[in-house]
C-alpha cells in the first residue's frame, strides 16, 4: 500500500504521463510468471492481475524497478548492478516496442528453467501443492475451512450454469459434451493480499465415457484497485469485469480463461489454477543473470502494453522515454530516482519497526 500511497504523492504524480492503457497495476516479478492457455501453449506473461487499470504505464516501469532492485539487495549484489539491471530493464522495454508484439522474446536461463518446470507439472503436481491430495476433496484445515449454507448453496448455482461448463470445457482436450459437477468446496485462506476477501477454492469433476479429470476453480472477490487509473477512463464498474478485462488485454492467454461474476452481492473473478500456471522464482542471481532477467521481463511488461498502442503512440511513448536520461546512466532519471526513494522509504520504515520492537522488548 506505500507503494501507492507514494504513486498519489508529489514524488509520484512527477512521473512522465504516458499513455492511457491497461496497466498490471502491481508489476512486481513476483507477478510475471509461467502461465498455460486453452490451447495447451505456455508462456511468460503477467499472472497478477487484481489492480489492473487503465493508467500509466509509467507505474508498471517503476513498480518493477523496485521489485529488481529488492532482488538484487537480496542477492547481495551491489549498487553498481541495481544500476545495470534498470539500463538492461529499459532496454528490454523499449525493445518490445520495436518488435513484433506477437514475437515471444528470448528467454534467459532463470526462465528458461521455470519453463521446464511448468511443462513439466501434471494435475497431481497441482493438487498435493494446493489442496495437499490428489483425492477428489478439499482437505479442512489451516488452509481451507468449511463454508456456510449459504456460501455453499452459492457455489453449487454457479457452478451449475452454462458459464462454468464453457470455462471448464474449454481447454485443450476437453469437448463441451463433458459432464461437469461441483465436487467440492471451501473458503480458501491465502495471504497477505487476500486478507478481509472472501475466496473460494471449487474442486470440479470433468468426465465423459471414458475419463474422469479434475479441475480446481480460484473464485476470488474483487475490490477496489489502490492503483491510480487515468480520470475518466472507460473501465467496468464491476471490480469482477475490470479484472478480466484487463486481464485480456494484458495477458490474452490467461484473461481468456477468466470470468466475471457476482455471488452473495458481491463481485468475483474465476479462473480454473493450471499445473502451469507459477510463480518465477529470482533468488540468489549472479550480476550477469540479475541483468538479463531485468532485460527479459521488462520486455514482457513492454509486449503487453505496446499490442495496446498504434504506431503514433509508441513513437511517442518511447521519445519521451529516450528523455531525461544523463551521460552516466542510460536509464531515465526519474526511474533511479523513484527506485533510490522508494527503497529508502522502505529501509527507514524497516529500521523504526526494529526500533520499537527493541523498546517494547
Amino acid at each position: 500500500m506505500q507503494f501507492y500511497e507514494w504513486l498519489h504523492s508529489q514524488s509520484g504524480k512527477r512521473l512522465p504521463k504516458g499513455p492511457a492503457v491497461w496497466i498490471c497495476g502491481d508489476c512486481h516479478a513476483g507477478n510475471l510468471g509461467p502461465t498455460g492457455d486453452s490451447k495447451g501453449r505456455i508462456d511468460i506473461h503477467i499472472r497478477d492481475l487484481d489492480q489492473t487499470v487503465i493508467g500509466n504505464p509509467a507505474h508498471d516501469l517503476v513498480r518493477l524497478a523496485l521489485s529488481l532492485a529488492t532482488a538484487a539487495r537480496g542477492s547481495d549484489l551491489p549498487g553498481v548492478a541495481t544500476a545495470r539491471m534498470l539500463e538492461e530493464m529499459m532496454r528490454g522495454y523499449e525493445q518490445a516496442f520495436e518488435d513484433d508484439v506477437d514475437e515471444e522474446p528470448p528467454r534467459p536461463e532463470q526462465v528458461k528453467a521455470s519453463m521446464r518446470s511448468a511443462v513439466q507439472r501434471t494435475w497431481k503436481h497441482l493438487a498435493r501443492e494446493r489442496i495437499e491430495n490428489t483425492r477428489p476433496t478439499i482437505p479442512l484445515g489451516k488452509r481451507f475451512w468449511a463454508l456456510c449454507a449459504k456460501e455453499r448453496d452459492a457455489l453449487e448455482t454457479l457452478c451449475a450454469t452454462p458459464q462454468i461448463h464453457t470455462l471448464v470445457t474449454s481447454l485443450k482436450g476437453r469437448s463441451k459434451d463433458d459432464h461437469v459437477e461441483m465436487l467440492d468446496s471451501a473458503y480458501w485462506v491465502k495471504g497477505c493480499s487476500s486478507l478481509g476477501l472472501k475466496r473460494y477454492a471449487v474442486l470440479m469433476g470433468i468426465s465423459n465415457d471414458d475419463d474422469q479429470d479434475y479441475c480446481l476453480l480460484d473464485i476470488k472477490e474483487a475490490v477496489g484497485a489502490a492503483a491510480p487509473r487515468v480520470a475518466r477512463a472507460a473501465m467496468p464498474r464491476d471490480n469482477g469485469q475490470r479484472v478480466v478485462e484487463g486481464a485480456r488485454f494484458l495477458s490474452p492467454g490467461l484473461g481468456n480463461r477468466m470470468l466475471a461474476t457476482r455471488i452473495l452481492d458481491s463481485g468475483f473473478f474465476i479462473r480454473e489454477l493450471l499445473p502451469q500456471d507459477m510463480k518465477l522464482e529470482l533468488d540468489q542471481l549472479s550480476q550477469r543473470d540479475a541483468m538479463r532477467a531485468a532485460g527479459y521481463l521488462a520486455r514482457v511488461v513492454g509486449i503487453a502494453h505496446a499490442r495496446q498502442m498504434d504506431m503514433a503512440t509508441r513513437a511517442s511513448w518511447m521519445s519521451e522515454l529516450q528523455s531525461c536520461r544523463s551521460k552516466m546512466l542510460d536509464a531515465p532519471s526519474w526511474l533511479w530516482s523513484s527506485v533510490v526513494q522508494l527503497v529508502g522509504n522502505h529501509e527507514k520504515g524497516y529500521l523504526e519497526h526494529c526500533r520499537r520492537y527493541a523498546l517494547l522488548h
